[in-house]
């Protein structure tokens, strides 16, 4: 009888060490295939994308507080065109509840007048030093203007770590769209009881897009109950007071104007009501966006009026990501991938140079050299911090695995 009992008790052990993590289930069994994409994939032939089998597509509508992606309005237009069901995201960065409010009636102006099928997508992942209560009153604040401005459902984008240990129940009210590589399906995260969106790859292919894109799978649930236009909202960086007005002259164009005033075709368009961006008349008054930065580099997640910069250069460490670099040197990812022409920014290679402007305006951080032997565990109580707030400022996927010599932010 002992033998058996040893026996039954190895097999419960051994199906204790095999039983996977509960998978998240998706909100319906109706699926679609997606991608999502931003200007780092370039000139995109949604054509080619949509015989591929492609049905929904997200496209970055822009970042922070001003930047408009340089290839939203084209994206867009062409997946309209070519018959995919078209979603938009915004990466907001705000650091407070007014900025969240400021930067979710910066993503509704950019989407007025637009007709879009999918949920509104907040992509909240750069939290620099903010609690995980700030980072869920920000996102709320955020999520609750955004929803109230257009009149549209909302939905979060959130990897797997920052849904289990960043977001509240508060924020899980709203659906996820979801990222975890390297597995057939996501873990449960604790909040969330389903997903409508699962990012499963960065580094995809597809027919029509030259390089590596987004692939993703989306429930019937992600697509809006009202497909109506999203009503118009004033950009609130340029309110009334503060927009110039300009006199067409003789041989002007708009876009020659745009160029003039760091600004777009297509927003000049917009806020003026011209219906033919290729017809303007001579003595013609309109109006121009002052505080938009779109500029050719797109380089900016918000505003930034400090000159106080230096351009360095940075030789990409084992373990590395661009976020946590970035994070490092007081920049942005978008600043770094455009100044070295990196067309993938989640696609670094150890040993690379990279050119940096760092901005000097905070000198309070403080950094450390990854000695062999050591944990984030043991960082976090050396340094009195928590190893969420180490993985967050530093972008780590795994928080098992850091490098000797790998340079980390503890505060």
């Amino acid at each position: 009888m002992k033998k058996v009992y040893v026996f039954i008790f190895l097999i419960v052990v051994l199906l204790a060490i095999t039983v996977p993590v509960y998978a998240l289930s998706p909100s319906s069994n109706e699926i679609y295939r997606g991608i999502d994409v931003s200007e780092w994939q370039g000139d995109i032939d949604f054509g080619e994308v949509k015989e591929t089998g492609i049905e929904v597509v997200y496209i970055r509508a822009g970042q922070g507080f001003s930047y408009e992606d340089a290839r939203f309005e084209e994206n867009y237009e062409k997946a309209k065109r070519n018959g995919l069901k078209v979603g938009v995201y915004h990466y907001m960065t705000a650091r407070s509840v007014e900025d969240a409010r400021t930067q979710a009636k910066f993503f509704a102006s950019l989407i007025s007048n637009k007709q879009i099928d999918c949920k509104l997508a907040m992509d909240f992942e750069s939290f620099g030093n903010l609690s995980n209560s700030q980072i869920n009153e920000i996102a709320l604040a955020y999520l609750r203007e955004l929803q109230s401005l257009t009149g549209k459902e909302v939905i979060v984008y959130s990897n797997t770590y920052d849904a289990t240990y960043v977001f509240n129940s508060e924020v899980a009210q709203y659906p996820l769209w979801v990222a975890q590589y390297g597995v057939s399906e996501p873990q449960n995260n604790g909040n969330w009881s389903s997903w409508e969106g699962y990012q499963y790859s960065s580094t995809g292919r597809v027919n029509g897009i030259s390089g590596n894109v987004d692939l993703d799978r989306y429930t019937i649930d992600i697509l809006l109950n009202n497909t109506e236009e999203v009503p118009e909202v004033e950009d609130p960086k340029c309110n009334k007071e503060d927009r110039i007005l300009y006199k067409v002259q003789s041989g002007d164009t708009l876009s020659e104007i745009a160029e003039k005033f760091n600004t777009t075709v297509s927003h000049l368009a917009q806020i003026n009501n011209i219906s033919n961006p290729n017809l303007i008349y001579t003595g013609e008054i309109i109006t121009v966006s002052c505080n938009r930065n779109n500029n050719s580099n797109g380089n900016n997640e918000e505003d930034s009026e400090n000159n106080n910069q230096t351009t360095i250069t940075y030789t990409v460490q084992r373990g590395d990501t661009l976020w946590g670099i970035a994070q490092r040197y007081n920049t942005t990812v978008a600043s770094i991938a455009s100044l070295n022409n990196i067309s993938n920014p989640r696609l670094i290679y150890a040993g690379t140079t990279l050119r940096i402007i760092q901005n000097n305006n905070n000198s309070q951080n403080t950094y450390y050299t990854v000695q062999r032997g050591n944990t984030l565990w043991g960082l976090a109580q050396r340094y009195n911090t928590s190893v969420a707030n180490l993985v967050r400022m530093n972008g780590i996927r795994n928080p098992n695995l850091i490098y000797p010599g790998q340079v980390i932010r503890i505060k």
